[in-house]
């Protein structure tokens, strides 16, 4: 099948932030006003769709573990459809686009068929949900890097580079992996101190936005009763101590333990 494209017909992607809805860019707010049609993620703000233009059309294309959601591959020809139908058409993703966002796949479908497509970074979760924690992921003396990665590859298996980054002395944030805090705290615990802290940070920038800290060895008592169904963010590395509840929690724990 051909189409016939317009060399003006364009699709921009936009980072929306990690969650709170002023986190955004100021440029990508203005695309959102500009906007004749929005296809927005599920870790999206839907208050930002409040700023679209009054007859914006928002068709929503969130993906959800265990949730029943469209595929990717039909979010590529929706946005087809809609490029040739519609003048500005944005893709609404959380954080930043190419963190984990499957920006590329869409950029080049679409351009295959001619739309050209313009993106707009975003604050990426992987670093302000953390920071807004008080837990820097660099710190002089206590960690000079730091690996960002997703918790599982596409055949459900760990990351090859969840290895690599539990055997550097890195601060290791892992997005996508709550399901698997259990599994990914043993696999790191095989080269790092049983001590190592660790966080869990759900619902990041958002009023409901939740920090659990523990150490590698307390994972299975401390996150035993974590909603898996929340999306959030596993910090696992020395600067984690830096969290102003750490070692209070961590002392209670010890005494408790004891009781």
């Amino acid at each position: 099948m051909e189409f016939k494209t317009d060399i003006q017909k364009k699709v921009t992607l936009v980072g929306a932030g990690p969650g709170r809805e002023d986190l955004i860019t100021i440029a990508g707010l203005r695309i959102i006003q500009q906007a004749d049609v929005i296809l927005y993620d599920a870790l999206v703000n839907p208050k930002l769709l409040d700023h679209s233009k009054p007859g914006a059309q928002h068709i929503y294309v969130g993906k959800r573990s265990g949730k029943h959601s469209i595929s990717q591959v039909e979010i590529h020809k929706l946005l087809l459809e809609c490029a040739l139908s519609k003048n500005r058409v944005v893709r609404l993703k959380g954080g930043d686009p190419f963190v984990f966002g499957r920006a590329s796949e869409e950029i080049e479908y679409l351009e295959s068929f001619g739309i050209s497509v313009e993106v707009i970074p975003g604050v990426s979760s992987a670093i302000s949900v953390p920071g807004g924690q008080g837990i820097p992921l660099t710190k002089r003396g206590v960690s000079t890097s730091f690996w960002v990665m997703t918790a599982t590859t596409k055949d459900g298996s760990f990351s090859k580079d969840l290895q690599l980054a539990a055997k550097s002395s890195a601060t290791l944030v892992i997005l996508m992996g709550v399901r698997k805090i259990h599994q990914i705290a043993e696999l790191v615990r095989d080269y790092r101190s049983g001590l190592t802290p660790i966080a869990l940070i759900q619902n990041g920038t958002l009023p409901t936005e939740n920090c659990i800290t523990a150490t590698l060895n307390s994972t299975e008592k401390v996150f035993k009763t974590i909603d898996v169904s929340q999306p959030g963010i596993l910090v696992i590395g020395d600067v984690v101590a830096d969290h102003a509840s750490f070692y209070d929690e961590e002392i209670q724990r010890v005494l408790y333990s004891y009781l």
